[in-house]
């Protein structure tokens, strides 16, 4: 539970200092958005900056139910570099297939590591393994399945304003993870 918390409260440090940017006209100076490399350092403050004080309290939710699961099966250090990279994966797919599909949106949020997360609880349990490893599905119709599984589960959490391409995108990052056993140390 400790990595768990080290997240939340890198968020929570992430927040104080959004509130003091926000007084002084820089609220934006966290968010990712496009082009990239005019502030390349948002990849990953991205991920621990959020929209609003809700926004922070339903990621955290969200991490609490499925980053405890995850840290037992790994290390901490490993735990934080999966959710940095799949935060920041999720992020950078959001602001650069979001803006070809709409207008170029800054984005902010632990949801799509969270995403990640529980993706990864989904496809590394002993039961899907045994369940994969029954049904001897190739690599490719097990992609597949992992993208209509990330899909299914991003459609949940549809909303206005919601960073779908990121939750999908982290699903899936995780889903794949999950089945290779990428975070397990036993």
């Amino acid at each position: 539970m400790r990595a768990t918390l080290e997240t939340l409260a890198a968020a929570a440090l992430v927040g104080v200092v959004q509130g003091a940017l926000r007084l002084v006209g820089l609220a934006g100076l966290l968010a990712l958005s496009t082009p990239l490399s005019l502030a390349p350092w948002t990849v990953v403050t991205s991920v621990y900056a959020h929209g609003s004080v809700g926004h922070l309290l339903a990621n955290g939710l969200a991490l609490l139910l499925v980053g405890p699961l995850v840290e037992r099966r790994t290390t901490r250090l490993r735990f934080h570099a999966f959710v940095v990279t799949t935060g920041a994966v999720a992020g950078i797919a959001q602001v650069m297939l979001g803006g070809l599909i709409g207008p170029p949106t800054a984005v902010l949020g632990l949801s799509g590591a969270v995403f990640a997360l529980g993706g990864y609880l989904l496809a590394g349990n002993v039961v899907t393994a045994t369940l994969f490893d029954r049904l001897r599905l190739p690599p490719r119709a097990q992609f597949a399945l992992f993208g209509l599984a990330a899909v299914a589960l991003t459609v949940t959490t549809a909303a206005p304003g919601v960073a779908l391409i990121a939750h999908a995108v982290g699903a899936f990052c995780g889903l794949l993870s999950g089945r290779a056993g990428l975070l397990d140390v036993r």
